[in-house]
């Protein structure tokens, strides 16, 4: 509930300190953890400023030495703790801390068993799908590189790089790879180089160490950053062994900082061989085909028609000769058959026509109508008729029919 105040009613301070000390003792016991520094102890008390992992805050723990000695030897500057600590605020002072009640340190395994819940919830996301890696360009213009200050990983990166191809540019941003300001500095300087319009990779180096060391790159702050990072993003963390979670988001992992110098330019060496190797592979190709259609001219130049054109119309005359005397030949042949088939036919007709009865002293008697009278009783007496004969025709009238 707020306080009501003016400036014409103000309350005292310990009545605002009472009311903070009330609120954050309502908060209950809580389990805290994060990364002891500056552990003093004094007498039977004993002082530590607990760290955030990730962000840039602290609190103060206050607790007796023997729950500090009953954690072990592990709990010591550095170290990552987990503590069961009741929340507290020093009224007189105006000061927060945390009681400490129990400290665990957070062993090898229990981180592995963190990491591996992580990798699960981030591979369930999508976060590790190859399909969501962008490819890195040919030939970048500038690389941003994320290292150590003054580190090994920070030089093979460089030297490498600058063997392979030597007019490469690089943006070196130096952050702390290791401890409690890796990750804020690391984050720090992937949004600087994201930003820039000139990065067209950016490459995070550290050279090899233990787990604990290489926490940070699998902190899920900075593996969420990297993929929502616009600009290709190369890890290479470690050696071949290690395994941060940020190789598996990056868009490529390289196994050393040497091997990201190599994925992140090509050698020019290479390169000019294989310029080589496509010039000469593009001149036998374009020799090979004009030597082809030197061949081809050459064989249609030695054909007959272009060699000796005249020849060529010669034989195509002779032969149009050769044809005219076969039509002509086949033409009189056949107008032979037909007159020698016509006087037969001729022949055939005048042995069958009546006229050549005719010429033999025969007669043909007919009626008026120009029907042929064949029975003598067929005509009457004084019946007028025709009588044809081979020279002529003559008129006749039946006097008197006689018998046969």
């Amino acid at each position: 509930m707020a306080m009501e105040t003016t400036a014409e009613s103000p309350v005292p301070v310990r009545t605002v300190l009472q009311a903070v000390s009330g609120w954050i003792g309502r908060l209950g016991r809580i389990w805290v953890e994060g990364q002891i520094t500056d552990l003093n102890a004094r007498g039977g008390t004993v002082y530590v400023t607990l760290r955030d992992p990730v962000a840039n805050m602290s609190v103060r723990l206050v607790g007796p030495r023997a729950v500090f000695e009953a954690a072990g030897p592990a709990v010591a500057d550095g170290a990552r703790v987990v503590v069961h600590a009741k929340p507290d605020f020093w009224i007189n002072r105006g000061t927060f801390s945390l009681s400490v009640l129990e400290v665990r340190p957070v062993g090898v395994g229990e981180l592995l068993a963190r990491l591996e819940r992580l990798k699960g919830v981030l591979a369930a996301e999508g976060l590790f799908r190859p399909e969501r890696k962008r490819p890195l360009p040919f030939l970048p213009g500038k690389i941003g590189l994320i290292c150590g200050r003054d580190s090994d990983a920070e030089h093979d990166v460089l030297q490498n790089a600058r063997r392979r191809w030597p007019a490469v540019a690089f943006r070196v941003e130096n952050t702390a790879v290791q401890g409690t300001y890796a990750v804020g500095e690391v984050m720090e300087a992937l949004r600087a180089l994201d930003a820039d319009p000139e990065i067209d990779v950016i490459v995070i180096a550290r050279g090899g160490g233990a787990m604990e060391d290489l926490l940070p790159f699998s902190d899920e702050a900075l593996v969420r950053a990297v993929a929502a990072a616009r600009t290709p993003v190369v890890s290479a963390i470690g050696h071949e062994q290690d395994s941060p979670i940020l190789d598996m988001v990056a868009d490529v992992r390289a196994s050393t900082p040497t091997d990201a110098a190599k994925k992140a330019v090509p050698d020019v060496r290479e390169q000019l061989q294989l310029v080589r190797q496509l010039r000469d592979r593009g001149r036998r190709c374009l020799s090979g085909a004009v030597e082809r259609e030197l061949a081809w001219l050459a064989a249609v130049r030695s054909r007959p028609a272009l060699a000796d054109p005249v020849r060529e119309v010669e034989r195509q005359s002779e032969q149009v000769a050769a044809l005219r005397d076969r039509s002509r030949r086949c033409l009189s042949g056949a107008l032979d058959r037909a007159a020698d088939e016509l006087s037969h036919t001729r022949a055939r007709l005048l042995a069958l026509s009546p006229a050549a009865t005719l010429e033999r002293g025969y007669a043909i008697v007919q009626r008026e109508d120009a029907s042929v009278v064949r029975e003598p009783a067929e005509v009457k007496d004084g019946e007028a008729l025709h009588v044809r004969l081979a020279g002529g025709r003559l008129g006749v009238t039946v006097a008197e029919r006689g018998e046969p």
